[in-house]
């Protein structure tokens, strides 16, 4: 199911959306506050984010701005009474892949919905994060916030399992047969302490990646 981000302050319009949104299958999660979308979206990657400009703890421009520096290819549709052209062309600027002015016919958003979506493909899968640090799996490629890290075979694979395991406590045992064993190389205990200890320093020490004393490592959304 594809998972919608909705930011917007007016509780009745994010109801309204929200309701009809989910009545075709989204699973759609709104947001009264930019920073509150932020944190969510630190968290987990939906397919789609739709976005109102004028918020109350800042401008949807700066927010658009914002996910374009960490996930360039998250599709983005404004949704506000801004209809001004000098508006319609900065949000196109500042990121976003479409513009819906308010008053508007949720038939028509379903569509231009549907039709973003066709063309940006499978987005949701393709991002996962956990705090400042994101993959994309696509580019196989390694952030720490905007930053982009240089990684081994071994700690790109390393880091892809826990991330995709997040929450949950990934067994020593278990990270040493998927990441060496299964691929023909038999190493012992000490490459993954090793390996773990290098993908640490290039991360810069994140506090959302835990050592689970005598048993291995877990992945965890910081509150």
């Amino acid at each position: 199911m594809t998972e919608i981000y909705y930011m917007e302050d007016d509780e009745n319009i994010a109801k309204t959306v929200k309701e009809y949104l989910c009545g075709k299958g989204y699973a759609v999660s709104a947001f009264g506050t930019l920073e509150s979308g932020k944190k969510a979206l630190e968290h987990h990657i939906p397919g789609i984010v739709l976005i109102d400009w004028n918020m109350p703890d800042g401008q949807g421009n700066s927010f658009c701005k914002w996910i374009r520096s960490k996930w360039n290819e998250l599709p983005i549709i404004f949704l506000t009474v801004r209809d001004d052209t000098h508006d319609i062309i900065s949000g196109f600027s500042y990121g976003a892949d479409d513009y819906v002015t308010k008053p508007f016919e949720l038939e028509v958003l379903y569509s231009r919905i549907r039709a973003l979506l066709r063309r940006a493909g499978n987005v949701q899968g393709r991002y996962i994060s956990c705090g400042a640090i994101s993959m994309d799996k696509d580019k196989t490629a390694v952030f720490c916030g905007e930053e982009e890290i240089t990684v081994s075979q071994a700690e790109y694979q390393l880091l892809q399992l826990l991330m995709e395991n997040k929450g949950k406590t990934v067994t020593r045992e278990r990270l040493l047969t998927q990441i060496w064993d299964n691929n023909g190389n038999y190493v012992n205990d000490n490459t993954l302490t090793v390996t773990m200890k290098r993908l640490r320093e290039k991360l810069h020490h994140p506090s959302c990646l835990k050592t689970i004393r005598s048993f291995g490592y877990r992945m965890e959304d910081e509150t």
